[in-house]
């Protein structure tokens, strides 16, 4: 896909007037806190509209790229041509000239969608409607313990908009010694790791060394993204849930979660044998 001029995008945080009070001590005066800037991305495919996410306002066409792949739109960048990011006063419209052979595709699988933060199905009628990855076919190699520990470590530093705002979730792609080398933030976990696996597709960076670390639960959805973008390993923050768990043993993802700088738990696949030192 043909790189495009970098559009002008809202902010991400904006300051707000608030009276910050601490228990059993005198009122302070009112005075500015940043907020995160939550808005209603209009995802359109030709001129189409497909859904309307809300989200942080940043690294829209990151986000649009990710989406893309894990809703089964595209299956790689190549078939992304262009990407336009249009403010609007209401929120952002982001208009995504698919290949024409993918657009016609899409178009006959069109459903319609409305999206939101705390889901990943909205749009979904019947539960055999829900989209499934395939089980993974490509050769991961396995994380040692000591390359999760070192990302751990570092994280928060990688989170700009996060110190500020204490608001949003954050997905980075990890190398196979911890060095953390891309992260996206935004409000919403699935817009995160969608921004994540969309700049890593557009960089055309191999997903099959290294592993996905995000500061949110590990949902079914959460499994479903990482092993559609074809990582081997998912580490995250909160815990899994039951469904997470399944699926990233049909997928044979390596699932770890409750991740912590002393330690976490791995409930599906293994880390690398030889340096593995973190307790099951």
């Amino acid at each position: 896909m043909p790189p495009n001029n970098p559009p002008a995008q809202p902010p991400a945080s904006a300051a707000v007037t608030a009276e910050p009070l601490r228990f059993g001590t005198a009122r302070a005066e009112a005075r500015d806190v940043e907020i995160a800037v939550e808005t209603p991305i209009n995802i359109v495919y030709g001129n189409m509209p497909y859904a309307v996410m809300m989200a942080s306002p940043s690294d829209l066409e990151d986000f649009v790229t990710g989406f893309s792949l894990t809703e089964g739109i595209v299956r790689g960048a190549d078939e992304i041509r262009g990407i336009a990011v249009e403010p609007k006063e209401d929120g952002v419209v982001v208009t995504v000239e698919l290949a024409p052979g993918r657009f016609r595709e899409h178009l006959a699988r069109r459903r319609n969608l409305s999206g939101r933060t705390s889901c990943g199905l909205c749009g979904v009628e019947t539960i055999e409607e829900i989209p499934m990855a395939d089980a993974a076919t490509r050769a991961s190699r396995a994380v040692p313990a000591t390359a999760i520990e070192t990302a751990l470590a570092v994280l928060d530093e990688h989170q700009p908009l996060n110190q500020l705002t204490r608001a949003v979730h954050a997905a980075a792609w990890c190398d196979a010694s911890g060095a953390i080398l891309a992260v996206r933030e935004d409000v919403g976990r699935h817009n995160a790791l969608d921004k994540l696996i969309g700049a890593r597709l557009r960089t055309g960076a191999d997903a099959s060394e290294g592993f996905l670390l995000v500061t949110s639960r590990a949902s079914f959805e959460m499994v479903e993204k990482a092993a559609i973008f074809g990582a081997g390993t998912l580490v995250a923050i909160s815990a899994p849930t039951s469904l997470a768990i399944e699926r990233a043993k049909h997928l044979g993802l390596t699932l770890a979660a409750v991740a912590r700088r002393d330690g976490c738990i791995v409930f599906t696949g293994a880390l690398a044998p030889e340096t593995e030192t973190i307790a099951r």
